[in-house]
């Protein structure tokens, strides 16, 4: 079918915020995206997800684009992320493995087992047609499931659209980038004193996206707010949600607060973060060399230089902290001079006894963040 069209559909519907990971199955939809629309070129599928849904926060409706091979990365935050949350993506998944198609032998099995993968999801989806104005009735439908907070998927076979030629892409690679390691003595505080830093400091303009794990279980103890949010599974999507949130409304301040065993499952956004940096995503990794919340095993994150990463992956600024004097001097630097900056600081290990959980459930905790960055 013809792709512009389906695409301008897709617009009228308000569908302009799209991101994802090539298929070719997929390319001529993709081309239209990048031609007309916002979107992210995401290191991988979970993360296009994480990213979609962040945009949502800021009221775009979003798009995520992918091989069904991918659709394994992106199982976390959609049952996870997404489900927990109520919060709806449009999703397009090619069909690589097609009965008959005479396809790699990689796709053998998930062309099989696609639309029970998302069927286990709970994920609405329909096979898309190749005929514009039957699509335009399914675009209807997805919609409506969209508006009722849940994801709808389209399973896309070879040949769906016709072509698209992409424009050029003006690819960004020079701008100034900073480094910066502190000299002072490490002194490590606890996760407890970071946050409520963080806290203090976050004003009526700064959204709050704490990681899954203690982190966001002791700041909703510290004092919870209408800014803030407390993942729940999907590690290691922070910062992308974040990065989603920040390209959507350049009016908000938009914090992740990472854990570095977070970080290390899916450093690959630390590149995506890097290369779009809007100057209103502020990236905390509290870093404590532990997966804390199961039991205390080691990361290998003492084998890391978190900031020399984001630095070599694009950030404009990256800065290792080792005081808690220091993470406040850089936070109120921020605020007078915001840039895509990453900040890296060594916490203690532990937590405080007896830690709750939040008791406000995940879908109304969005909910509660989306009116507050509407008003």
């Amino acid at each position: 079918m013809n792709t512009q069209q389906f695409g301008s559909a897709l617009k009228d519907l308000g569908f302009d915020f799209y991101s994802g990971v090539p298929c070719s199955f997929l390319k001529y939809l993709i081309n239209y995206a990048i031609n007309e629309c916002d979107y992210v070129m995401a290191a991988n599928e979970g993360d296009a997800v994480a990213t979609s849904a962040g945009a949502y926060l800021a009221g775009k409706k979003s798009v995520v684009l992918m091989q069904n091979s991918g659709l394994t990365n992106a199982t976390s935050p959609l049952t996870s992320l997404n489900y927990s949350f109520k919060l709806p993506v449009l999703g397009f998944v090619s069909l690589r493995g097609e009965e008959g198609l005479n396809d790699e032998p990689q796709h053998e099995l998930m062309g099989r087992i696609t639309g029970n993968m998302l069927s286990s999801m709970e994920v609405e989806w329909e096979y898309l047609a190749n005929d514009l104005n039957e699509a335009k009735e399914q675009l209807k439908r997805a919609n409506q499931a969209i508006e009722n907070n849940k994801t709808f998927f389209f399973v896309v076979k070879k040949g769906t659209f016709d072509e698209v030629t992409l424009k050029t892409q003006n690819i960004s690679t020079t701008f100034a980038k900073e480094l910066k390691h502190s000299d002072k003595e490490e002194v490590s505080p606890t996760r407890t004193e970071a946050l409520t830093a963080i806290s203090n400091w976050a004003d009526n303009k700064t959204a709050l996206l704490a990681t899954t794990g203690k982190t966001g279980r002791e700041l909703f103890e510290i004092e919870d707010k209408p800014n803030n949010l407390y993942m729940v599974g999907s590690m290691g999507c922070i910062s992308s949600m974040a990065l989603g949130l920040a390209l959507a409304d350049k009016s908000i301040k938009s914090v992740a607060i990472d854990g570095d065993g977070a970080a290390l499952m899916r450093m690959g956004n630390f590149g995506t973060n890097g290369y779009y940096h809007p100057n209103n995503l502020l990236h905390i990794l509290l870093d404590n060399s532990t997966h804390d919340s199961t039991g205390g095993q080691a990361t290998i994150s003492p084998n890391i230089d978190f900031a020399t990463v984001a630095h070599a992956t694009g950030y404009p600024v990256a800065i290792k902290v080792n005081t808690l004097d220091e993470l406040k001097d850089e936070l109120a630097n921020w605020s007078s001079n915001p840039k895509a900056t990453f900040i890296h600081l060594k916490i203690a290990k532990g937590s405080p006894k007896e830690l709750g959980r939040p008791t406000i459930k995940p879908h109304e905790v969005k909910e509660r963040l989306m009116n507050f960055l509407k008003n």
